[in-house]
């Protein structure tokens, strides 16, 4: 029995080792200096290892007037725990009339995958804010709640997580 379990260890973390391949991702490493110019000094000092970090350079541009109320309500800066243990940020930078946002999403450790931030693009529908592919194979959505939080969800290699997002 032991020995089934480790089997089965292992192979999920192969599994894990592995991300589906994009033909071409939406989102784009944040270090490409067309998108966002890396900073070496934007590590608070306080964070801990694995800590999801977003580069201080991220700015918010406030909806325009023509914007729906129910697209603008995603605009802003939002940090959650997937799991209730794997950290998350969101900055939706701007969001369209026509529901199309470009955003900032970081990541703390998560599985076997390291912190990271990517920036692009994505799209929101009803209720749901879908993100452009991560470079590293990930989907992530984001469902408006009634109460005003965000319902995340992240799947990568067949593994999904999920958690709440606030607005900070």
């Amino acid at each position: 029995m032991r020995n089934t379990m480790l089997g089965f260890a292992v192979l999920a973390l192969a599994a894990c080792q592995s991300a589906p391949e994009a033909p071409q991702p939406a989102l784009e490493p944040a270090s490409n200096p067309a998108i966002i110019p890396p900073q070496a000094a934007s590590v608070p000092a306080a964070s801990s290892p694995g800590s999801a970090i977003m580069d201080q350079s991220v700015t918010i541009t406030p909806p325009a007037k023509n914007v729906p109320t129910r697209y603008a309500a995603f605009s802003g800066i939002w940090a959650g725990r997937l799991e209730g243990q794997y950290e998350g940020k969101l900055a939706v930078q701007s969001v369209s009339s026509n529901g199309q946002v470009t955003v900032t999403y970081a990541w703390g450790n998560l599985g076997d995958n390291n912190p990271g931030e990517a920036a692009g693009a994505g799209r929101i529908a009803g209720t749901t804010l879908k993100l452009g592919r991560l470079p590293n194979g990930a989907d992530i959505s984001f469902n408006m709640l009634s109460d005003g939080t965000l319902a995340g969800t992240y799947t990568l290699a067949g593994q999904t997580y999920s958690g709440a997002f606030i607005r900070q």
